[in-house]
């Protein structure tokens, strides 16, 4: 049988693994970070107090911290949900978190555009955990000197995953907000470098008529060059030096996007 102390060390650095950094989650919940240390090294439990406000930090009950592993991996998939969010889809996001927590971290993003006819925007996210959600944020910077058009457009919203894909759900800025939304399918089995999927919104540019077109998403992990990933937004042609050869693939193989094309190969 295990001792209590590494049960719940274990338990706790699984919990952890969802957070930004061991330090960011002590100054939130206000522990030291050496007394923090010694629970996850299963050095000592923390008091009773403590432990509350360990469990209300990841949205758990105390007592889950006792289960199995593998029965608190799934209760810490499926922690509790503010009261705030009640309602039809209070238990869609995140889904499961555990799952989500591989695709955490900074990407830059293409799509083909409705507003720029035959161009491919480039973008670039930041998936990132938060009180037990996962939030995505979206900027893109478009200067189009011929039309005299510089566009900064910030898009905010919730992940989830379901059924093998991940789903976003993103809300613009501004005046005139609208919805932005997208599906994106797991990575690869033989690479973790791209995300296939199609993502709809509204054109701004074209009537305000929606559209749907392909997405691919390049991971670059959780620590990147901020200023050199928003440098590289803007709109480009197909053939641009500065598009990957794996995007421009993607985003202009000539059959419709279906759930046969972007299933990944197995």
């Amino acid at each position: 049988m295990k001792h209590p102390c590494s049960t719940f060390s274990n338990n706790l650095k699984l919990a952890c693994s969802t957070q930004k950094s061991v330090s960011d989650l002590c100054r939130t919940i206000g522990l030291n970070r050496q007394q923090f240390n010694r629970y996850l090294n299963a050095g000592s439990l923390p008091s009773a107090h403590n432990l509350m406000r360990i469990a209300t930090a990841f949205g758990l009950n105390p007592v889950d911290f006792d289960l199995p592993e593998s029965a608190f991996r799934r209760k810490l998939g499926e922690r509790r949900r503010p009261v705030t969010g009640a309602g039809p889809l209070a238990d869609a996001f995140p889904g499961d978190l555990n799952a989500l927590a591989d695709y955490l971290g900074f990407y830059q993003t293409w799509h083909l555009s409705l507003s720029w006819p035959g161009r491919v925007v480039c973008s670039c996210s930041h998936l990132r955990s938060r009180d037990g959600q996962v939030l995505v944020t979206t900027l893109e910077r478009i200067e189009d000197a011929e039309s005299g058009i510089l566009q900064r457009s910030r898009y905010v919203g919730m992940a989830a995953y379901r059924r093998r894909c991940v789903f976003l759900t993103e809300l613009t800025s501004g005046q005139a907000p609208t919805f932005g939304q997208t599906i994106l399918m797991p990575f690869e089995i033989h690479q973790r470098r791209y995300l296939r999927g199609i993502t709809m919104g509204v054109s701004w540019r074209n009537n305000n008529l929606p559209y749907a077109t392909r997405t691919i998403w390049h991971y670059l992990g959780n620590a990147t060059d901020l200023r050199m990933l928003i440098s590289r937004c803007g709109i480009y042609a197909p053939g641009s030096a500065a598009v990957p050869t794996a995007v421009t693939s993607f985003l202009t193989e000539v059959p419709p996007i279906n759930a046969a094309v972007i299933q990944p190969r197995r």
